[in-house]
């Protein structure tokens, strides 16, 4: 076993954790990148070196809080736009305006921006690809960014984890690539997966986790022998729809399989309730079928619009759950926001899901205080 003394000299050689690039620390408990020497000692001899944290969420799938600030975060973002590099900004194809990065061009100063949209795996089959891609752009074009190019694929999966590379190799011109993009969009399960194509190590590198925030300073990893990928700490969106959630509930807003179609034939006047995070009122226009694209498991309750409110209060995390009663609490208000549709039009709760309502009706669509809702041309 490594001795105290050859721990020691590491230690002053700015030792980091493999799993969330903090330095590493044998003193405060409470800091980032602590670790116990004995724990330190026994990860050498087994070629891992982790922090106790990222040990706990590797582990244990337990999260441990920080004291870094969004501050924080941003001050290390700012440093790309004194270099010259290809940057990989990830978004969330089911939370777009959630996923993006205010005043990213500041961050990123003059470099290319490509971007990358992940977990399509979770979409429905019959959803094109190239709406989705329409779809992103024109969100992230409101916000004044502009990619490239716009690529999709699934970190969890490892699907077109090749063509992504092919793509990253051609823009970055034999620069460093930085990947950006805020909490819980999977960028550092992406990372992992383009560690494993490009060296076949099976073995997860980055710390991963449902958990918003768990890449602590830049992980960079080497492309050749001058430039490398860098993974940057994740900005916290305060508006993000997992924010609000437990981690027994963040399975609701981050579907891991293929979203089922659900169809449900509905007159004015009805509403339906998305657990207690959505509602979706149906205020005018004929008789038709609404469809909606959630998680597989969040139950989605049909009732009267003139009942919707008393429904709600009497009902909010029991019958309509997540959030469950103890954790109603965290969530904000539900928001109305009211369309009126000329065509077939999904009508979306950013983070969530969305329905899918007929040309010629009003409707209204609920979400929590500051998460998104938005209307755009139907996918499917």
């Amino acid at each position: 076993m490594i001795s105290d003394t050859e721990v020691k000299a590491l230690l002053a050689d700015d030792l980091r954790c493999i799993g969330c690039g903090a330095k590493i620390q044998t003193t405060d408990p409470k800091a980032v990148g602590y670790t116990p020497l004995s724990a330190l000692k026994k990860g050498f001899d087994k070629e891992e070196v982790l922090c106790q944290r990222c040990f706990r969420l590797r582990h244990y799938n337990e999260i441990q809080p920080v004291d870094l600030t969004d501050d924080d975060f941003r001050r290390l973002l700012s440093q790309i736009a004194d270099t010259k590099a290809l940057v990989v900004y990830v978004v969330d194809v089911f939370d777009v305006a959630g996923s993006i990065i205010p005043g990213l061009h500041r961050f990123v100063g003059h470099n290319p921006i490509l971007l990358v949209g992940n977990k399509v795996d979770v979409l429905p089959h019959s959803v094109r690809r190239s709406k989705v891609k329409d779809w992103i752009r024109q969100q992230v074009n409101i916000a004044g960014i502009h990619p490239e190019e716009i690529m999709l694929t699934s970190a969890k999966t490892g699907d077109d984890i090749g063509p992504l590379l092919d793509q990253i190799e051609q823009a970055r011109h034999g620069q460093d690539v930085y990947v950006v993009g805020v909490t819980n969009v999977g960028k550092s399960t992406l990372i992992n997966q383009i560690i494993r194509e490009v060296t076949g190590q099976r073995q997860e590198v980055i710390t991963t986790s449902r958990f918003p925030g768990t890449t602590l300073d830049r992980i960079e990893i080497p492309l050749d022998d001058e430039t490398n990928l860098i993974d940057t700490p994740g900005v916290i969106h305060a508006d993000q729809m997992a924010h609000y959630l437990s981690a027994k509930d963040l399975k609701y807003v981050a579907p891991q399989k293929e979203i089922k179609p659900r169809t449900y034939q509905l007159n004015a006047g009805q509403t339906l309730f998305a657990g207690a995070l959505a509602r979706f009122d149906f205020i005018q226009g004929a008789r038709a079928g609404f469809t909606a694209y959630f998680d597989n498991n969040l139950m989605v309750h049909r009732t009267k619009l003139t009942n919707a409110d008393r429904f709600y209060e009497q009902h909010a995390g029991g019958l309509l759950v997540p959030p469950s009663e103890d954790e109603l609490v965290n969530l904000p208000p539900l928001q109305r926001h009211e369309f009126k549709t000329t065509m077939k039009t999904d009508v979306v709760i950013e983070g969530l899901g969305w329905l899918t309502v007929p040309a010629n009706t009003v409707v209204a669509g609920w979400a929590p205080k500051g998460v998104s809702v938005l209307t755009r041309k139907a996918m499917i």
